[in-house]
């Protein structure tokens, strides 16, 4: 007999499979915490291990951490960039609170002028 991709090998001698077939397991996809990948990266970056002793203690391909390293330090630049302050929390409210109050007080001129006119029609 044949195998299932049609070789010549006896069944079970072949590694090819069949994916309903024994060792095609289908494994879900692993989703990491910012968090994890930075500290992972971090210590790619110091270098204290080799990259093969961190794939190997956190369960990751190399290929993976480097990638992580690379974008590590190609952010880094921008957490001091002066320039680009835009996603700073403390400027985005400081605009917030001014353009709110901003819209107070086009509030309070729009309500004094319809107290003046309405006070304007009872004399």
């Amino acid at each position: 007999m044949s195998c299932i991709a049609g070789c010549r090998h006896l069944i079970g001698a072949c590694r090819v499979r069949d994916e309903a077939g024994a060792g095609a397991e289908m494994r879900t996809r692993r989703h990491f915490t910012a968090e994890f990948k930075a500290r992972v990266a971090l210590e790619a970056i110091r270098g204290d291990r080799a990259l093969a002793e961190l794939a190997a203690a956190h369960q990751l391909h190399p290929n993976l951490i480097m990638a992580w390293r690379r974008q590590a330090i190609e952010e880094m630049a921008k957490v001091f960039n002066r320039k680009d302050r835009s996603n700073d929390p403390k400027s985005d409210s400081k605009a917030k609170i001014a353009k709110l109050h901003a819209k107070i007080g086009q509030l309070v001129v729009e309500r004094d002028a319809l107290a003046s006119a309405c006070q304007g029609r009872t004399s």
